[in-house]
């Protein structure tokens, strides 16, 4: 498995059945540093069956006027310029090697669906990514290459800490929001991930079951 954590600057473990582990650094939004990565894997093993592209980033929440040019092109590296690299690459193995097809799925975000307030660089990259899964969906699907999103919402980690202490709503109020804990989510994607190629999870939502998503606005 690769797996792209954190920021653009993420650590990515490639993981075998027998339990080996390793660690590699790489800056997703950089092409040679992406090459590099997917280089080591078919170095070491031969063959890719699962990419979890999963690194991300964001900028403070700010009105959309004063997001920097710079913030703007971080947020893309890292949200969208990072998977398409991966999923390009992990397409070159996955097409090639015997048996041939994989699975990829990508970590959207309820910001896929419906943004909060001052998101503009975070909602239009996590949009994207939807579009992204379905293309990759559809462009794998004779190549045995399945593809699949998760949204989630207000998974409790250092991301989220805020929402207890209240976040900007639609309408203008500032409210606390529940959230639920990460092993809900790493319980789905083991889900998805144990599909045989032949099924695939398209979309998912996990998320807090009194969060302000639906109907949110």
């Amino acid at each position: 498995m690769a797996q792209a954590k954190g920021s653009g600057e993420g650590r990515i473990a490639l993981v075998t059945g027998g339990g080996t582990v390793r660690a590699v650094v790489c800056d997703v939004g950089d092409p040679d540093q992406v090459a590099a990565l997917f280089a080591a894997v078919r170095a070491e093993f031969g063959r890719l069956d699962l990419l979890v592209n999963n690194a991300g980033s964001n900028v403070p929440p700010v009105p959309l006027e004063e997001v920097s040019f710079e913030q703007w092109n971080g947020i893309v590296a890292a949200n969208l310029t990072g998977a398409f690299l991966c999923t390009q690459h992990a397409f070159r193995l996955m097409k090639a090697q015997t048996p041939r097809g994989g699975r990829i799925i990508n970590n959207g975000s309820i910001s896929a669906q419906t943004p909060r307030p001052n998101s503009a660089p975070y909602t239009a990259t996590k949009h994207a990514i939807t579009g992204l899964t379905k293309s990759t969906a559809l462009d794998g699907r004779m190549h045995d290459i399945a593809c699949g999103q998760i949204d989630i919402g207000n998974a409790a980690t250092d991301m989220t800490a805020r929402m207890s202490t209240g976040v900007l709503q639609a309408n203008g109020e500032v409210a606390a929001e529940p959230t639920i804990p990460i092993e809900h989510i790493a319980e789905a994607v083991v889900y998805m991930a144990s599909l045989p190629l032949s099924a695939n999870v398209l979309t998912m939502t996990v998320m807090a079951t009194r969060m302000p998503l639906v109907g949110r606005g």
